[in-house]
């Protein structure tokens, strides 16, 4: 049974996301505590959960690394049919960097229920950090059925914009660049632009995203 940390506004949400962590941090890590309350804020209702092997850390279990990505798509399955159940309206899938990549992944089989109108990518990992030269790993962004919103920070080492704008992605995936931000969306401390501040333009970004393509 998937345990959920629900994040909600206090109106109507305009559509319900499902949002995984990344492969390191906890469902209430700083970041995940901070996009959840900025994505309720606006109009976004958010089901976080944790993939087994990262709930087990709670309990004392090993801190081995995760399975392969692929391993996850059938526990985030799951989550997905229990929030369906659950709730009224359009939802969307999603995650931050490795849960991400797991959403879309899912995305791209056929047992998504037909409700799950798009994804969510928070730091997409396009390769491994400082490993440009390997594959990338676009397979999950070409075969989604559903289109995807990855927000990127300028700097991210699993992906900069500087690598990226090199690349044309798939029609159906929009990027958004957050002003010098890392891969957890944090700029440098002589920046203008701000950690909370770059969330906020992720998860107004995200409501617009929603609304956008249930709007369809």
């Amino acid at each position: 049974m998937t345990d959920f940390l629900w994040t909600t506004p206090e109106t109507s949400p305009v559509a319900t996301l499902v949002l995984a962590h990344g492969a390191g941090a906890l469902m209430d890590s700083t970041f995940m505590e901070k996009m959840a309350t900025s994505l309720a804020n606006e109009g976004v209702s958010v089901a976080r959960f944790e993939f087994a092997y990262m709930a087990q850390r709670r309990t004392g279990g090993s801190k081995r690394p995760p399975p392969k990505a692929d391993k996850l798509i059938g526990e985030f399955q799951t989550a997905v049919q229990a929030v369906v159940g659950e709730v009224d309206g359009p939802v969307l899938i999603g995650g931050k960097s490795m849960g991400g990549r797991v959403a879309a992944m899912l995305a791209g089989g056929g047992s998504l229920p037909k409700r799950v109108a798009g994804v969510v990518c928070l730091g997409y990992p396009f390769h491994p950090t400082g490993k440009a030269d390997t594959p990338w790993r676009m397979e999950p962004l070409e075969q989604s059925s559903r289109p995807i919103l990855i927000q990127q920070g300028e700097r991210d080492p699993f992906g900069s914009w500087a690598e990226l704008d090199q690349i044309q992605l798939p029609a159906h995936v929009s990027i958004s660049y957050l002003d010098d931000g890392n891969h957890d969306f944090g700029p440098r401390g002589k920046h203008p632009a701000t950690l909370d501040g770059n969330i906020a333009i992720a998860a107004r970004n995200t409501a617009d995203f929603a609304r956008k393509i249930t709007a369809q």
